[in-house]
């Protein structure tokens, strides 16, 4: 048998979210079901003998690596470990996304974020955070996701109404307005603000609370 059929079979079982069967891994690395299975035992059997932490086995009809019985203590301390690690930026946008927006597919999600969300929603789920919720009825039915009474614990909510509205976290019109002139803004229209008054130079002009106007911060020095 060619080596590398070996090496191929371990790497398509290690990458498979569900146990994957005889039939499939034969039509995969084109040799018989028989010489797929004989090359599993082996590589079973070879993981025994050299005790490494993991084994290959065959659960439901099918083959998928998992680790050793007897090593349960230490990976059950490092999942309540992983529990308490918190959510990175990509897993907090994500889960805000499926708060405000659910149900809501992956492919909704994606094309909000821009990329691809699968690891993250795979986390948000064994977080308990989100799950499946319906089917949307268009075609390929996909998954649907929303929040789970988990996600409200953790929020301190008593129910999805007492989210914040999400308009408190936009800025208004006027906002996007004075940044966008603000950068158009040329800085030999507009005097600098120098914020010494000794100087004798006339400062630049002042919004009504007294700040100096925004095109000034934005064309002038800050000291970053």
């Amino acid at each position: 048998m060619n080596p590398e059929i070996p090496r191929a079979l371990e790497a398509i079982v290690l990458v498979a979210d569900s146990p994957v069967e005889s039939p499939l891994l034969a039509q995969l690395v084109e040799l018989s079901v028989e010489e797929v299975e004989e090359a599993l035992a082996a590589l079973a059997l070879g993981y025994a003998e050299q005790q490494r932490g993991f084994q290959l086995v065959r659960v439901a009809g099918g083959w998928r690596f998992q680790t050793c019985n007897d090593l349960a203590p230490y990976v059950e301390r490092f999942v309540l470990e992983g529990q308490s690690a918190k959510l990175s930026a990509a897993a907090l946008e994500t889960l805000a996304i499926i708060a405000y927006k659910q149900p809501i597919s992956r492919a909704q999600i994606a094309t909000i974020r821009g990329v691809s969300v699968d690891g993250v929603v795979r986390t948000l789920e064994q977080r308990g955070y989100i799950g499946e919720v319906a089917r949307d009825p268009g075609p390929g039915q996909a998954v649907l996701f929303g929040t789970t009474p988990e996600f409200l614990v953790k929020m301190g909510l008593d129910s999805l109404s007492q989210l914040p509205a999400i308009a408190e976290f936009v800025p208004g019109a006027d906002v996007v307005e004075a940044l966008e002139h603000g950068l158009r803004i040329e800085i030999t229209d507009v005097p600098a603000f120098t914020g010494d008054e000794s100087s004798g130079s006339e400062p630049g002009p002042l919004e009504a609370d007294g700040r100096p106007a925004l095109g000034d911060l934005l064309d002038g020095d800050t000291g970053a």
